[in-house]
């Protein structure tokens, strides 16, 4: 021992730094070989964290979270079905509810995309003869709000689900629920950005009345399309399944060709269907989403376990749910995503993030499996391909498992990372990247840009003492 501190001392100086960088950069100025160890209290050296820390990290949280990680990695979700949202979920018939993305919130505090989406789905429903009717009829209290996952449901963006709108339905075979999520209503001027004039009231219609049947004949022909091995395809050909899901969009088309041909009623539907789908990227999203809803949902109720099964935003709060706090929700201000905007416009455009899509980061695919993506890295302004092995790695720090079934290829095949533990969300200071669409301020502009969001710590503090309480 003496002599190996001997030798050490004969040697040059070499530094780790442990903290502060400030102490790092001022050494290597001056010469100094220097490595820098970031490092910070855990919790923030918070002490009503750091005391809930410790009342969680038992082995009977890890219990639960065994429980939950095994009904997640078991499931078994398949598209099943489309059908009128009316039908799906009866509270929709019963009385002028309208359904939207994230937690809970009311008219007043919406912001103009949902305000937008709000007023064309109101007028889609015949509820408002036009968009001022309508706004006046919402300002009013003459429409209920909930959000869709207090019906099992998710939708991207401003995320409005009403009564006549066709929904996907994604059935868990393994434990028999289901979850459903509006049709895809491809690129531009759409209602999930906030768009409502009449060329968006219109494509809704169709969907309603052309494409939304037809899809939903032709998987019930075909007995249902598993989901599982197709993300895992995806995965392998560049999707991630939040900003990029041009594989899985393409794979869902050709396995379900035949059957939509022969579903469909001439030729010329069949076309406009073909075209509509092969035109749009993105059509596979919501799929996934209803797929992430599916998958989580039976891990809610899972007693003692800190594993969150849903993340979600309405442009104004973020919320997050917890396996073992059941359909609590713990709210924070939603941050502004960081990325690239499309040629006009602006950071000063942007309306802070928003959508139910967050539920695929929930369950392991979106910024989560970046690596398996590393085009996505570019189009979201997060850099190349280390930096999108970066976001997956760094995502693996705060999860309990990864999904086996999906593996990343530039990855040695591991697994996604799945399985978000809120302890460790606390405890490292890492919160959960999303990547996501940009949404314009001003409602009916649509999409101005694409980036990653993150999640608001404070949500993860709130449940993690919550949860310690609970206990």
């Amino acid at each position: 021992m003496a002599e190996s501190i001997q030798s050490l001392l004969r040697g040059p100086v070499r530094v780790v730094n442990v903290g502060l960088a400030g102490f790092a950069r001022d050494l290597a100025a001056n010469g100094e070989t220097v490595a820098q160890v970031d490092w910070t209290p855990p919790a923030g050296g918070r002490p009503e964290l750091l005391a809930a820390l410790s009342e969680v990290d038992s082995s009977w949280v890890e219990a639960a979270n065994g429980a939950a990680l095994e009904q997640i990695l078991a499931a078994d979700p398949v598209l099943v079905d489309v059908g009128r949202a009316g039908e799906l979920v009866p509270e929709l018939d019963r009385r002028r509810l309208l359904l939207h993305a994230g937690p809970p919130i009311e008219w007043s505090r919406m912001c103009g995309p949902l305000k937008g989406a709000v007023c064309g789905a109101i007028v889609f429903e015949g509820w408002a003869g036009d968009l001022a009717a309508a706004e006046k009829l919402a300002a009013g209290g003459g429409i209920e709000f909930a959000p869709n996952h207090h019906f099992g449901a998710v939708g991207p963006m401003t995320g409005i689900t009403t009564k006549s709108m066709p929904l996907l339905v994604v059935e868990n075979r393994t434990f028999g629920n289901r979850a459903w999520c509006a049709l895809n209503e491809g690129l531009g001027k759409v209602m999930r950005f906030g768009g409502n004039d009449a060329e968006v009231l219109a494509r809704l219609a169709w969907l309603r009345d052309e494409l939304g049947p037809l899809l939903g004949k032709a998987l019930r022909s075909s007995g249902g399309l598993a989901l599982n091995p197709l993300i895992a395809r995806g995965l392998a050909m560049g999707d991630e399944m939040h900003q990029r899901n041009v594989a899985c969009s393409s794979l869902m088309v050709r396995a379900l060709a035949s059957s939509i041909a022969r579903a469909a009623r001439d030729g010329a539907s069949a076309a406009r269907a073909f075209e509509f789908m092969g035109a749009n990227d993105q059509f596979f999203l919501n799929i996934a989403m209803a797929m992430a809803k599916s998958i989580l949902d039976p891990a809610r109720g899972v007693t003692g376990s800190s594993i969150v099964t849903a993340m979600c935003r309405n442009g104004t709060d973020f919320g997050i749910r917890v396996a073992g706090l059941g359909d609590d929700w713990f709210t924070a201000p939603v941050e502004m995503p960081e990325g690239l905007y499309f040629p006009g416009y602006s950071a000063a455009d942007a309306n802070p993030d928003i959508g139910d899509s967050a539920i695929l980061e929930a369950v392991g695919l979106g910024a989560f499996a970046m690596a398996a993506a590393p085009a996505v890295a570019g189009f979201v302004g997060a850099g190349g391909f280390a930096e999108a092995v970066g976001y997956t790695r760094a995502m693996g720090e705060i999860v309990a498992a990864r999904n086996p079934k999906w593996g990343i290829p530039t990855l040695e095949f591991a697994g996604t990372p799945t399985g978000i533990d809120l302890r460790r969300v606390v405890e490292s200071g890492i919160a959960p990247a999303i990547n996501t669409g940009i949404a314009h301020r001003l409602p009916g502009i649509g999409q101005v840009g694409a980036g990653v969001a993150r999640a608001p710590m404070a949500c993860f503090e709130q449940a993690l003492l919550a949860l310690a309480h609970a206990r």
